[in-house]
């Protein structure tokens, strides 16, 4: 039976990306991008950029690149704008963020000093290991917002953007839960008008984006817009939305490593987990209350992969600790060392070691690119658009973002069989369920 493609208009103009927090992530970003563009380097990493959609039986061996199969907006196109608390351009930002060498930078240096921040929405209640003097100022958080959405304004018609995509790429904030101001619509605007105190500059950035209809990326494990109030606004404004956190590092490795134990049946005892980082992330994670929203995220992981209430003699009470501590010499490139204690056949006890000296800049940039151009495609599908959380980026998120009557799905390749079928759905391709009884009939 044929399926019939669903309507997803096509990406003409620009597409302006907007991004709270012009540090290390963001300028290895926006530096890979253009120096992609000028044929530089390769968009190794990049699923939109490099990687393929099997269609049909094996049989058939058509395998399109994602960019090909789906209307994606082009990389030529994109156009950058952000805030940040401290004033250096993007070229001086990259420079001190010492990700990328000189040699490269210094070939987009005239792009890149282009790019110079807008003052930042910032409380050091929320983040208290920073000071910038780049800072907005306004009678309450609801002016905050107001000024948000005239720098969005602004920035779109300076560029000719036709359409936008705003992703938080700012340092991790201090753990919060659910209140009632978050709960409504009506009470967070209440709250902005009033400086609720637990309304954080992250949540005033969603708030700005969505009301002006511009599609939200959390990129930290902060609680943004995972709260029922802006989940309401994106419904209303038909926007998409996902996140959270970023996965790089170390929940990479467990989200590739934790299935294959599970689908192995080999049990768990104990996973010990500890990191080592210099860059402003690690200053931020340095005060206990933003290590707190990350441990969080990170801690979540196993539970919800190995499922222990479905397989108690395997994983029941297993042992999990999360520690990241901050070493300024190591910068951003950041080590992260796990020791598992596994068991098997009749009991027989196991060790699996892994030490992951990782460039974190370098893996969460392509997943940036990613986002912004896979959320700008739901944005121009009014079938995906209107759902808001769109759990079909699980994929790249260490705390995804789903139903609130469902719980996240964290195993990463079921993740990237959801991604892809997602993308064949949309073309009217048939799902693959890898039976494969055909060829044997």
């Amino acid at each position: 039976m044929a399926i019939s493609a669903i309507h997803i208009d096509e990406p003409k103009g620009k597409l302006g990306v907007l991004i709270p927090g012009l540090g290390a992530v963001t300028t290895t970003f926006i530096a890979g991008v253009e120096a992609i563009r000028r044929h530089l380097a390769r968009p190794i990493g990049s699923l939109t950029q490099m990687g393929t959609v099997r269609l049909g039986r094996r049989t058939e061996k058509r395998a399109p690149l994602v960019k090909d199969f789906v209307p994606l907006a082009e990389i030529d196109d994109l156009v950058f704008g952000g805030w940040d608390i401290f004033t250096d351009d993007c070229y001086q930002a990259a420079s001190k963020a010492g990700v990328l060498d000189r040699a490269l930078l210094d070939q987009v240096a005239d792009f890149l000093k282009g790019i110079r921040p807008w003052p930042a929405v910032f409380d050091q209640q929320f983040v208290k290991n920073l000071r910038g003097e780049n800072v907005k100022k306004g009678r309450t958080k609801m002016a905050l917002a107001e000024q948000v959405m005239e720098d969005i304004q602004r920035f779109q018609n300076e560029t000719g953007a036709a359409r936008l995509v705003m992703i938080w790429c700012g340092s991790t904030e201090v753990f919060l839960k659910p209140t009632p101001v978050h709960q409504t619509l009506a009470a967070f605007e209440e709250g902005l008008c009033s400086s609720s105190a637990e309304i954080s500059p992250s949540m005033i950035y969603a708030y700005a984006a969505l009301k002006l209809g511009v599609p939200f990326v959390n990129g930290a494990p902060n609680l943004t817009v995972d709260v029922p109030a802006l989940l309401e606004l994106a419904l209303e404004k038909n926007v998409p939305i996902c996140g959270k956190d970023f996965k790089t590092g170390q929940t990479l490795m467990k989200t590739i490593i934790a299935p294959g134990l599970k689908a192995r049946l080999l049990g768990l005892r104990g996973w010990f987990s500890t990191n080592i980082l210099g860059n402003r992330d690690g200053e931020v994670l340095d005060d206990p209350a933003s290590f707190k929203t990350k441990e969080e995220s990170k801690l979540s992981v196993l539970e919800y992969i190995l499922q222990p209430e479905l397989y108690p003699d395997l994983y029941k009470n297993f042992y999990h600790k999360v520690r990241i501590n901050y070493y300024p010499p190591r910068g951003d490139n950041k080590e992260g060392w796990d020791n598992l204690d596994i068991f098997g056949w009749l009991g027989y006890p196991m060790q699996i070691k892994i030490d992951f000296l990782c460039r974190d800049s370098i893996l969460a940039a392509p997943l940036v690119l990613d986002l912004v151009l896979f959320l700008d495609l739901a944005q121009r599908c009014p079938e995906m658009a209107r759902k808001g959380i769109q759990e079909w980026l699980s994929f790249y998120f260490k705390s995804p973002m789903c139903a609130p009557n469902l719980y996240p799905e964290h195993d990463l390749f079921i993740q990237l069989m959801k991604l892809k079928n997602t993308l064949r759905h949309l073309r009217g391709e048939e799902l693959i369920t890898h039976l494969g009884l055909e060829y044997y009939d």
